[in-house]
């Protein structure tokens, strides 16, 4: 009945910086970007890396939340790296730490990092 998740969707605090964030960083390409006439959404933009979409949303005057880190909700995505110490090396060339591990988790690799505004993407390693 259920086949995957489709997309995940994110509203930024600046729509073309997270873009060039997930794009010139992370490695996404830009499936479709669009105007939307539903306010207070404006713009979507939908960004694919290998099999799996982020969907961009572009909102007039979107509201920063304070969101703590163990809240009820959605914590974080995770990317799939093949090998954590050369994703690690490289995004450490885009100014990019991590703002947790690496860490060995059995047989796996966790770390994280921070998106241009603070969102946590996790990175594991299998």
């Amino acid at each position: 009945m259920f086949k995957r998740i489709d997309h995940i969707e994110i509203i930024p605090a600046d729509f073309e910086r997270s873009i060039r964030f997930y794009t010139d960083v992370l490695g996404f390409t830009v499936r479709q970007q669009m105007t939307v006439a539903a306010a207070p959404l404006e713009e979507i933009a939908y960004l694919a890396l290998g099999d799996t979409v982020l969907e961009l949303m572009r909102v007039k005057d979107p509201t920063i939340t304070a969101a703590e880190p163990w809240s009820t909700g959605y914590r974080m995505m995770a990317l799939e790296v093949e090998d954590m110490d050369a994703v690690l090396a490289y995004l450490a060339g885009k100014g990019i730490t991590p703002s947790w591990g690496p860490v060995a988790l059995g047989p796996s690799k966790r770390a994280e990092i921070r998106d241009c505004d603070g969102f946590p993407i996790e990175l594991r390693q299998w």
